[in-house]
């Protein structure tokens, strides 16, 4: 039978287990028992033991791990991780999800890239689980949860109020009758049957809910379980003494996401980013619309041409300027940790390039100074503050055929405008063409 915990460590299960350890000694001594599960479990690559997870520890350190290979490492392969996928794991997953959120919650600020990746790694992580159930046990599973983490017989979206409001779930991914959250085949039969030409109810319910709306609540409510776990810590963390395990775990979490993902900057360090790296910005690689913008614009571009298109390119270019060529989500803090290239350097050229403009932008219009903060993902601020992040988007560059649109003013295509889609795309090639020229040193050296 699979542990409840396996999914769910919130669950009474999940907190009976760590009531059971009692407290953190031990977690970095070698477990025979933990050993024996991994090395047991199906499809397993043994041929390397930096592989093997040995202690609590170490285990802590592989979930986060597996998140991150998966997700940057083109080379990623699932069995160096199979033992994630063994529900015989469970007792010793719940010890090491624990310990690494109150790692995070010590050390770390809750909306902190060590934060988010474990939240994110968590949902994937259950995603993945029930993905690995055979049909038996994952219904089952299902079916237990929902009935333990949702109580109501009727389910209003606004019960469902947190997460909506923080982006874990969309009303759109939910089927809704007169404000009720439809789950369960009787209910919707009972709503929709009669309503259904051409198609068999059934399965149009198995089409639109079946168990995948089900897994995606429970994976997101667990999700929004281990934010609020987080802060928890993190306040109670600020009156009491952490256990110097703690600190280092929480040491050990922020070294590992720094060298092995883009998330900790640039690219030769053995991290799997690619040629993700932040670099000097080189003016002389700068699109004709970047550099008339930087210029001074008139008041008809003046808002859009600063808090659209400067503020995204600036930003992306000096931070991470192959954003679209990874693929890869991220915000500002991932590659500046402290926040110090945005404010000292990014900020100041926004504000300068708003200054030229014609009139001066902020001086007829002050609101677009918290509009250019929230471009860069900080939400309706005065300044970029950690504690912020995420209250708003970190937008990308415009298109060309959006600038040719919205800003034409600004579009003077010069013969490599023709060859690319995006301004950033513009910088990316001249800086390579500037690199193999050799015409002017390379300032990609010299990555902060």
């Amino acid at each position: 039978m699979v542990l409840i915990s396996y999914i769910n460590p919130f669950s009474s299960e999940g907190e009976a287990i760590v009531r059971e350890k009692g407290s953190i000694e031990g977690i970095f001594e070698i477990n025979p028992e933990l050993l024996q599960i991994v090395t047991d479990s199906d499809h397993q690559n043994l041929s390397d033991d930096k592989n093997i997870p040995q202690n609590y520890a170490d285990l802590a350190l592989k979930r986060l791990e597996w998140y991150l290979r998966k997700k940057n490492d083109k080379k990623f392969d699932q069995n160096d991780y199979a033992f994630l996928m063994n529900p015989e794991i469970a007792k010793f997953d719940v010890i090491s999800f624990y310990t690494t959120a109150q790692a995070i919650g010590i050390k770390f600020s809750p909306n902190s890239r060590e934060s988010r990746i474990l939240i994110e790694s968590q949902g994937n992580l259950i995603e993945k689980r029930f993905e690995k159930l055979d049909a038996r046990q994952r219904k089952e599973l299902v079916n237990t949860l929902i009935n333990q983490m949702i109580t109501e017989d009727n389910i209003k979206w606004t019960s469902l109020g947190e997460l909506l409001g923080n982006k874990k779930i969309r009303l759109t991914d939910m089927i809704l009758d007169q404000g009720e959250v439809i789950l369960e085949k009787d209910d919707f039969l009972a709503r929709f049957e009669d309503k259904i030409v051409g198609r068999g109810p059934e399965k149009m319910y198995d089409l639109l809910i079946g168990d995948k709306i089900k897994e995606m609540i429970i994976s997101r409510m667990v999700m929004q379980k281990t934010e609020n776990y987080i802060k928890k810590v993190h306040e109670m963390a600020s009156k009491i003494e952490a256990h110097p395990s703690m600190n280092e775990i929480g040491e050990q979490i922020s070294e590992k996401i720094k060298s092995m993902s883009y998330f900790g900057g640039s690219s030769g360090s053995g991290g799997f980013g690619g040629d993700v790296k932040a670099s000097k910005l080189q003016p002389e690689a700068f699109p004709p619309c970047i550099m008339k913008t930087i210029e001074g614009v008139g008041s008809g571009n003046r808002n859009d041409a600063i808090v659209l298109l400067l503020t995204s390119f600036l930003s992306y270019a000096r931070l991470y300027p192959t954003v679209f060529r990874n693929e890869t989500t991220t915000k500002i803090s991932d590659i500046d940790p402290d926040l110090q290239i945005t404010i000292n350097e990014i900020i100041p050229l926004i504000f300068e390039a708003a200054e030229n403009c014609n009139p001066p932008l902020f001086e007829d219009d002050p609101q677009e100074k918290l509009n250019v903060i929230a471009k860069l993902g900080f939400g309706v601020n005065k300044d970029p503050e950690l504690k912020h992040e995420g209250e708003s988007k970190w937008y990308t560059p415009m298109s060309c055929d959006k600038i040719k649109i919205h800003l034409s003013a600004l579009c003077k295509p010069d013969a490599t405008c023709k060859k690319i889609g995006n301004p950033l795309s513009y910088y990316n090639r001249k800086r390579w063409e500037i690199r193999t020229s050799g015409d002017v040193e390379s300032s990609d050296s010299k990555s902060e």
